[in-house]
């Protein structure tokens, strides 16, 4: 069993726990979030999908006329390769060939640097999804926002349509993240050299 799966009814009953001894003191607001309507609808997603597209679209668009041209000159070879001199069929077939490996290698290329790329864009996105989380969470007074991996929570508690809507009133582009400073040098304990 997972480590994740085995913290879920320790969780249950912490928070069992915790809302026993805050009862009589202040009663918890708790939420829940759907992260992958977020990931589905947030504008920020498709900004950053359409940016991939735009990056990556003039190369797909280089590959479909490769593979375009690939058939025409599979099916002129399979039509005229009967009639054709053999030292002329050999060269068609080699040209042929090559052309598919470039074909073949510029296609895996492709896909490397796109699935790359989207990965690299999906972690942005996902980490600004959670600082915007947190941010909205701790404006709006929770004491606890759970997200996937609840099995059950009442309507009353979802609030990912608020925070959905607080992302379409922010820019669909992500922030640039600023330069991270560099690290301090960890201080000296009393009495050390």
């Amino acid at each position: 069993m997972s480590t994740y799966l085995r913290s879920i009814p320790f969780l249950a009953l912490s928070l069992c726990g915790i809302m026993v001894s805050q009862q009589a003191s202040a009663e918890i607001k708790i939420g829940y979030v759907d992260f992958q309507k977020l990931m589905t609808e947030a504008p920020q997603v498709k900004s950053a999908m359409q940016a991939l597209q735009n990056e990556f679209g003039p190369r797909q668009r280089e590959l479909l006329a490769l593979q375009n041209d690939l058939k025409a000159r599979d099916e002129k070879l399979a039509k005229e390769g009967a009639i054709m001199a053999e030292a002329d069929r050999a060269k068609a077939e080699k040209s042929l060939r090559d052309r598919q490996r470039e074909f073949s290698r510029k296609g895996g290329e492709f896909q490397d640097d796109l699935s790359t790329r989207k990965n690299e864009e999906i972690g942005k996105v996902q980490r600004y999804l959670l600082e915007e989380i947190r941010t909205y969470s701790s404006a709006q007074g929770f004491d606890l926002v759970l997200g996937e991996g609840v099995f059950y929570n009442k309507p009353q508690l979802d609030i990912t349509t608020q925070v959905l809507e607080v992302l379409k009133a922010k820019p669909a582009t992500l922030p640039t993240a600023p330069a991270k400073p560099a690290a301090a040098a960890p201080a000296k304990p009393p009495g050390s050299k």
